[in-house]
């Protein structure tokens, strides 16, 4: 049984005649009697009732004739995925936090792979950490911007740059008044951070080891830090007044509140950072996108 096969079958059903079936098909008339007279011999049953003017198809033909349109239907798929895996270079790149560098990235990325590859196809999908964690491997993503270390099996990672650490603090806040602000100046205040189990909390109180042991002080006391569950909730508390946060750069100066509300205050060198990297599968075959991704990130 062939792919032919079922073409001729389909057409034959279709035109309910020999002649215009073969004419459908572009073959001659003889070619697609042999076909299907072979391919009812390989089945081991009828599939057309044949009348001197008219060929229909028996109930059981009916029934594979039917079964053929999908797989021939399938087939097309198959062949349309790819061609079009000829002409793309990733099928999705994705931003690893919700923060503005992921897509100032992607941008500059499909733009490089666009003018490079006119049929480039750049799809970019928002998600969190552990999503892109969990997708990476399993081909739903073929790239994702992330926050080193990210010590997943079978990811390459190569870094893109640092990412600075930042104050976000009320306007009318006494550290607002500094221009640039000491880690161990946060241990006199409240801060507030991600929950338990987040990396970036982890980055925030080993980047500033004073805040750590404050919050072990306070722990003791039977007093609780004030958690978000997202950089954005953070932003919001901060501007509710509850406190003030460490952010990385791109998310404090991302435009939420006017500037009456919020200020944005860097460290004192050495300001604490985090690296920023692309992550992609081993056996991704698509080398080359991986190259003009990261050549379109650097300074020109």
């Amino acid at each position: 049984m062939t792919l032919t096969e079922l073409r001729y079958l389909v057409a034959l059903a279709e035109t309910g005649h020999f002649r215009k079936a073969a004419e459908q098909c572009n073959v001659s008339q003889p070619t697609l009697s042999i076909a299907i007279k072979k391919l009812e011999d390989d089945l081991g049953i009828s599939l057309f009732e044949r009348a001197r003017h008219k060929v229909a198809t028996t109930p059981t033909g009916e029934r594979i004739v039917e079964q053929a349109r999908t797989i021939l239907r399938e087939t097309q798929n198959l062949r349309q995925l790819a061609e079009l895996g000829k002409t793309r270079w990733a099928a999705c790149l994705a931003s690893a936090r919700s923060t503005p560098w992921g897509l100032t990235c992607f941008r500059a990325w499909s733009a490089a792979c666009n003018n490079w590859r006119p049929k480039c196809l750049c799809l970019s999908r928002k998600t969190t950490p552990l999503s892109c964690a969990a997708n990476l491997p399993v081909e739903e993503l073929d790239a994702i911007f992330v926050a080193l270390p990210f010590t997943e099996t079978d990811v390459v990672t190569r870094k893109l740059f640092d990412e600075p650490f930042v104050v976000l603090l009320p306007q009318d806040h006494p550290l607002a008044a500094h221009t640039h602000i000491d880690t161990s100046a946060l241990a006199e205040h409240r801060v507030l951070l991600m929950g338990e189990g987040h990396c970036f909390r982890d980055q925030v109180l080993e980047a500033c080891p004073g805040l750590q042991k404050a919050i072990r002080e306070k722990a003791a006391q039977g007093n609780t830090v004030i958690e978000g569950s997202s950089l954005e909730t953070l932003k919001h508390m901060v501007a509710s007044g509850l406190g003030i946060t460490v952010l990385p750069e791109s998310a404090a100066r991302e435009a939420t509140y006017g500037e009456r509300t919020l200020a944005v205050r860097p460290f004192l060198d050495p300001a604490p950072k985090r690296s920023i990297a692309l992550a992609w599968r081993v056996s991704y075959p698509r080398a080359e996108a991986i190259d003009i991704l990261i050549d379109s990130l650097r300074p020109h």
